[in-house]
């Protein structure tokens, strides 16, 4: 069973910095992609970025370009960061990792608990 486990959410002022981690397990995980969304109260779950398999393809939500930078730490992509500079209260929320992957045919979505991200002075 694929199991993501996020850390690095917290407080912070407008204008500063935040790096969110995200393992994905066990090791034997093949993910197609890794990606963050996130969710603030009373809004849907919305795209923040996404990195494929190779690391070749960076994808952002037009929210966060330029200042938002997604990065893998290993080949197979299952370390993943999110490092977020320029921060905006808009841009609190609940951040959530999410897992594409294929199995037995089958397309699947794994999701994290959640780090919450607070922006405010």
């Amino acid at each position: 069973q694929v199991q993501l486990a996020e850390s690095g959410g917290g407080l912070v002022q407008p204008g500063g910095s935040l790096r969110l981690s995200c393992e994905a397990s066990p090791e034997s995980f093949d993910p197609y992609t890794m990606g963050w969304f996130r969710q603030a109260p009373g809004k849907e779950r919305e795209f923040v970025s996404t990195i494929s398999s190779d690391g070749r393809y960076l994808y952002y939500a037009d929210s966060v370009k330029g200042r938002f930078t997604i990065s893998s730490a290993n080949t197979k992509n299952t370390v993943i960061y999110l490092q977020m500079n320029s921060l905006k209260p808009e841009d609190a929320a609940v951040y959530y990792c999410n897992a594409n992957y294929w199995t037995s045919g089958w397309n699947r979505d794994s999701w994290g608990q959640g780090t919450q991200v607070t922006v405010s002075s």
